[in-house]
């Protein structure tokens, strides 16, 4: 099967770990692409769910399936989302092609875009106003704010906010919930002049352009792989949504050179071109 070639592939809310996930789908779709750069926009592990000890060999062939391609060359950026819990020590770390961090801005064909999962916008007792403000002045302000609800909730012993999963569990609200959201990112990215924002986090996958008094911006969300089962694609200079359900691969397709790999030397190859990467600098 002849690979597609994009310059950029992002998927978010992948959940591995979870019963929801459709693994073998999503590992389907990475085995069709060809991306120069693939970005995890958020929630690819679910860390919040480890406790139930499942994790199998479908979900182990997705993590396998991304390191193979950092390995042959995409540049992979992991975006900590709400559920990457344990991750986020890593925020800022590189391990060969992989790098970890909290948000992503890129420069492409003269647009500045803006990567990031979304959860930091969950701080239930500040409006959308005022987190647009906030955002306004520093993203790093926000992560800061979510951390410090999230400490209050575990000292009061009750779970945290996520708005994903307000969502669903009030659906008569949730078109308030999800223009709330919306709203409050596009109007940080008019603020902090963005051409393109990319968030995921609220499953709800769309590419809508925004124009105000304030200012213009293209506002994109990647949706997920437990419900849409979606992907945002760029290339030839445009975005596009990619819906799964509208193609035709076989959940079973699998790159045969994958089946032969384990993950140990998957990630010994990316040290190795790491470490022959650093030996050439000098």
């Amino acid at each position: 099967m002849k690979k597609r070639k994009l310059e950029i592939a992002v998927i978010s809310d992948i959940h591995l770990g979870t019963y929801d996930t459709y693994a073998d789908e999503l590992l389907a779709y990475l085995c069709s692409i060809q991306p120069k750069i693939l970005i995890l926009n958020g929630d690819i592990i679910d860390i919040w769910q480890f406790k139930k000890s499942y994790f199998p060999t479908s979900h182990l062939n997705v993590v396998k399936k991304i390191v193979s391609m950092a390995s042959k060359g995409t540049e992979v950026h992991y975006i900590m989302g709400n559920h990457d819990e344990t991750p986020k020590t890593l925020a800022n770390i590189s391990l060969g092609n992989i790098k970890f961090s909290r948000k992503l801005v890129l420069n492409l064909n003269g647009k500045k875009m803006w990567f990031f999962h979304g959860d930091v916008f969950d701080i239930p007792w500040i409006n959308g106003r005022w987190l647009a403000q906030l955002g306004s002045l520093g993203f790093g302000i926000l992560v800061h704010l979510n951390k410090l609800n999230n400490w209050f909730l575990k000292r009061l012993k009750k779970e945290k906010y996520s708005l994903a999963k307000k969502i669903k569990q009030n659906e008569k609200k949730s078109d308030r919930y999800i223009s709330t959201f919306e709203e409050t990112v596009i109007d940080v990215a008019i603020q902090n002049r963005f051409d393109f924002v990319i968030c995921g986090h609220i499953h709800k996958p769309k590419k809508e352009y925004i124009e105000k008094r304030s200012g213009k911006v293209t506002y994109l969300n990647s949706g997920d792989w437990v419900e849409n089962l979606t992907a945002l694609e760029y290339s030839l200079k445009r975005w596009k949504m990619y819906y799964y359900k509208n193609d035709k691969l076989s959940p079973f397709f699998i790159d045969e050179a994958l089946k032969e790999m384990n993950l140990d030397q998957l990630i010994a190859s990316i040290e190795l071109k790491e470490k022959d990467k650093k030996d050439t600098s000098f």
